[in-house]
């Protein structure tokens, strides 16, 4: 017998959404030597979701805009400026925040957690996660050092964006950049996406539901 809904059963936002639209995506990338995978994982969402990404200028170093889908925005720090001009224009970092079902910063560093953690919003992409509304998920993939993926700053700035409700997609062990092995490395684009998406398709089932 086929699943159908209960007379009286709600379903949130999300669900609602994403049965009429494929899911929006936000992708955005902070300064990593990581964020040089930035364009696969681009290319991972894609093919499922609509993207648009946003970048730090220091992930800008890192990243080949030839290696985006042509269909992906990328959005940068000069765009929240200059899309805005007077009372009225839209303000970039809230359309973002408003267009996305989900956000995923992919890869996180130190630097960016740090910010996150304690509130700052100097740049397009901080500024997206001060606004963010945290009815909707939030995920990040760390890529660093392992000294500092180990240093305590680190586990006080996870604990506090863990009780924003943000979740953590958490890095590996491997040869990183810089030479030393050991725990920071950003998870696996392929892993990042997988994440997600499992999760969006458990969260867009209705609450309650069984397929007989």
């Amino acid at each position: 017998m086929a699943y159908s809904e209960p007379v009286g059963t709600e379903r949130d936002p999300m669900q609602l959404n994403i049965a009429l639209r494929k899911p929006r995506i936000l992708l955005a990338a902070s300064g990593s030597v990581a964020a040089m995978k930035f364009g696969h994982l681009c290319h991972c969402f894609s093919e499922w979701a609509e993207v648009k990404a946003v970048a730090t200028r220091a992930a800008l170093h890192f990243i080949d805009r030839t290696s985006l889908p042509k269909d992906v925005i990328l959005y940068t720090d000069e765009d929240e400026w200059s899309s805005w001009s007077k009372i009225g224009d839209g303000v970039l970092h809230i359309e973002l925040r408003r267009w996305a079902d989900i956000m995923v910063i992919a890869p996180l560093s130190a630097n960016t957690l740090a910010k996150v953690a304690g509130g700052l919003c100097d740049n397009l992409l901080t500024c997206i996660v001060r606004a963010w509304d945290y009815s909707k998920p939030l995920f990040i993939a760390p890529a660093m050092n392992t000294f500092m993926w180990t240093n305590p700053f680190t586990e006080r700035h996870l604990i506090t964006v863990d009780e924003l409700g943000i979740s953590l997609i958490p890095p590996v062990s491997k040869r990183l950049a810089c030479g030393d092995y050991g725990n920071g490395a950003m998870a696996e684009p392929s892993l990042i996406y997988s994440t997600v998406r499992l999760f969006l398709e458990s969260r867009a089932q209705p609450s309650g539901s069984n397929v007989r």
